[in-house]
């Protein structure tokens, strides 16, 4: 499960007002910093107030490392190997230069918040694994992330589905990085906890293993709906 955190404080409110006061005053660019400022208290906010600020659009923004990392267009990578025919590593250049999926669907989360119709938009999962050519054997994909912490993972028939997509674009914009940009996994047919942020590696492996909070209870095999003992609508 998500921390919880402590109770937020009257200061702590009133400065997330201020800073969702920032955001609609000045734009894009505040916007930015105002993602980022949230990302650092959301994940402790026991009132739901941050996800209901400019920007948050609704959603809970978690953070399971001690800091929110950052990754641009002059430093991020995505490295692509396992059980492939050609390890691969991806600039941000490189993957807006591949052939790009939109998807709109409902965003469910396993502790029961949702965001429906939202877009995201990117290279789908399979186009990467076509690229770097999936050996005999091969039966699950692993995903890393650039906090050094997370992980997660799906079988190869999974990650092979049209709704599964390496997003570059959430909600008709970048990825901001408080919302695990600039690239992060999307798997439209899951509980969001599968969809990694700040994702950095994909790594074909023989078996399913376990990601960051299958080790705290939750299902690998987590179908919206159908897992974590939830009756949620279908997302896909």
């Amino acid at each position: 499960m998500e921390d919880k955190g402590t109770p937020v404080g009257r200061r702590v409110v009133l400065g997330m007002l201020g800073l969702g006061a920032l955001g609609v005053a000045f734009g894009s660019r505040a916007q930015d910093g105002l993602d980022s400022a949230l990302s650092q208290v959301a994940g402790k906010d026991p009132t739901g107030l941050s996800g209901l600020l400019p920007g948050g659009g609704g959603f809970r923004i978690y953070n399971v490392a001690n800091s929110v990392p950052h990754r641009d267009a002059t430093d991020y990578r995505l490295t692509v190997s396992g059980l492939v025919d050609r390890k691969a590593t991806h600039t941000l250049a490189d993957l807006r230069a591949m052939p790009q999926t939109r998807l709109v669907r409902d965003v469910q989360c396993v502790t029961g918040w949702r965001v429906p119709g939202t877009p995201f938009e990117g290279v789908r999962l399979s186009h990467l694994l076509d690229l770097a050519g999936v050996q005999d054997g091969a039966g699950a994909v692993r995903f890393t992330c650039f906090d050094g912490v997370y992980s997660e993972s799906l079988t190869l028939e999974q990650a092979r589905r049209e709704d599964v997509l390496v997003a570059l674009r959430m909600q008709d914009k970048p990825v901001s990085t408080a919302h695990g940009g600039p690239v992060r996994l999307y798997v439209a047919p899951m509980y969001f906890y599968k969809s990694a942020k700040w994702l950095s590696g994909i790594e074909v492996t023989r078996d399913v293993r376990p990601g960051y909070w299958e080790h705290y209870g939750y299902e690998v095999d987590a179908w919206v709906g159908r897992s974590n003992g939830r009756h949620d609508d279908p997302t896909s």
